[in-house]
């Protein structure tokens, strides 16, 4: 007889959980720090900063944290980087600015300058002193709408040059994908949060949370009260598998699954399958699968349609996922979710293969018994918020030039509502070097 699916919150102890959700890379020590350090060849035009998408200067802060000068290694990653804390625990480093390391070169082994970033900006926010002051005010107003990274980064360099910001969030709480998106071992406790009021303690930054784009004001509404609009929508929409008994009890997008997580306190309210299915190849897919064995799922399995080499997590995400007990398992792609009593209890795929350079799924078919099946196919930006808006799209993005300007005029956007690489890093340049577009617009038309 049929029991039904086995779904169940508290699958390990309180004890348990506070372990598997504590921090999961340690900070390096004081003592461990300056020895890593040392390590650095402190490179004249070093490969490390090109690598990296803000462009931080590595060897100058590395030399500080070598010498014991935490402030002005920390001042020198936060110039480029307001959100360098948050970057040296989410950034895959391994295939940016540690790729690049000449260290490899010699003894396979790069400095660890994620690590080392994490120990000064930590050392920094620990101080709860706001490196760097506000110019004079401006009386200029610029709206922000989206308070994850690329929003905050834009809000924090207006707020640098003088102009008044309001940063707009449909969340309760600021922060994007770090407070809801990543997985919770590598933010653990309050640093999203944390990390949110050091950048906004520069000052003229004014937060208005449960306000969402669309719902309660629209872009031309914002150009009424503000001289520029900064869009950092991000990718609100989760893309469906389109298949038979996707709607089916016990399946959920992987991203909800995640925020189930993070906004947990303790986590043991967060149900989990006894037996996980999770479909998709990235990062998200990474963090569900993960979290799903830490709160105790018995098997968990991540499914990708083609092979280890095109999956978007990168290898030390999937050996970080082998590590922890997931099972993946390459050319299968997903056919349909069979259910019983309206509940999801298994999903069947068909095994692919590689011909003529192409993937093609006509293989055999085989079914995965499953309790719980996360889909993690990819996102979207949400755009009917802008529709009417004169803000133009392309290729499912808003469609900016090189300084983030939109096709609106006074209206500007960026990270991953914007083309480009998927990033939080990468967002955080997106807003800063928007911030400077503006600034210098606004500048432009007050000497006019």
């Amino acid at each position: 007889m049929d029991r039904g699916p086995d779904i169940a919150a508290g699958r390990v102890s309180r004890e348990i959980l506070a372990l598997n959700f504590a921090d999961a890379h340690p900070p390096l020590t004081d003592a461990q720090a300056v020895i890593e350090a040392d390590r650095c060849y402190f490179c004249y035009d070093a490969p490390c900063i090109e690598a990296c998408p803000t462009g931080i200067d590595v060897p100058t802060f590395i030399k500080g944290i070598a010498t014991g000068n935490l402030a002005g290694a920390a001042r020198t990653i936060l110039e480029s980087n307001i959100l360098g804390g948050s970057c040296a625990r989410v950034c895959p480093t391994e295939i940016l600015c540690e790729q690049k390391c000449v260290r490899n070169a010699q003894e396979e082994k790069p400095v660890q300058i994620g690590a080392l970033q994490r120990r000064a900006t930590d050392w920094q926010m620990a101080k709860g002193v706001q490196p760097f002051t506000r110019a004079a005010a401006t009386g200029r107003r610029v709206a922000v709408v989206g308070a994850g990274p690329a929003g905050l980064a834009c809000a924090h360099r207006l707020a640098v040059h003088g102009h008044e910001v309001t940063l707009f969030d449909a969340k309760p709480k600021p922060g994007g994908l770090n407070e809801y998106g990543v997985a919770a071992y590598k933010t653990p406790g309050d640093f999203a949060q944390d990390e949110v009021n050091f950048v906004l303690s520069v000052g003229g930054v004014t937060l208005a949370p449960d306000q969402a784009l669309g719902r309660d004001f629209t872009i031309d509404t914002l150009l009424n009260d503000h001289e520029a609009v900064f869009l950092s929508l991000g990718q609100a929409g989760a893309r469906k598998a389109g298949l038979t008994g996707e709607d089916l009890s016990g399946v959920m997008n992987a991203v909800d699954f995640i925020e189930s997580i993070r906004t947990s306190g303790t986590k043991e309210d967060v149900a989990v399958g006894r037996r996980v299915v999770v479909v998709g190849g990235g990062n998200t897919a990474i963090d569900a699968a993960v979290q799903a064995k830490r709160l105790g799922a018995e098997e968990v399995t991540l499914v990708y349609r083609r092979g280890r080499e095109t999956m978007s997590a990168t290898e030390v995400e999937q050996a970080w996922a082998q590590t922890n007990g997931v099972t993946i398992r390459h050319w299968a792609a997903p056919e349909r979710i069979e259910g019983v009593g309206g509940a999801a209890s298994a999903i069947a795929f068909t095994r692919g293969r590689v011909l003529d350079g192409r993937a093609v799924h006509d293989g055999e078919e085989f079914v995965l018994e499953a309790d719980m099946i996360l889909k993690a196919v990819g996102q979207h930006v949400v755009f009917d918020p802008l529709e009417g808006s004169g803000v133009e799209t392309e290729g499912g993005r808003i469609r900016v030039d090189a300084f983030g300007r939109t096709s609106r005029p006074r209206v500007y956007a960026g990270g991953d509502c914007t083309a480009g690489e998927d990033l939080t890093v990468a967002a955080v340049r997106d807003g800063r070097d928007a911030a400077e577009a503006i600034h210098a617009d606004l500048t432009k038309k007050k000497e006019v």
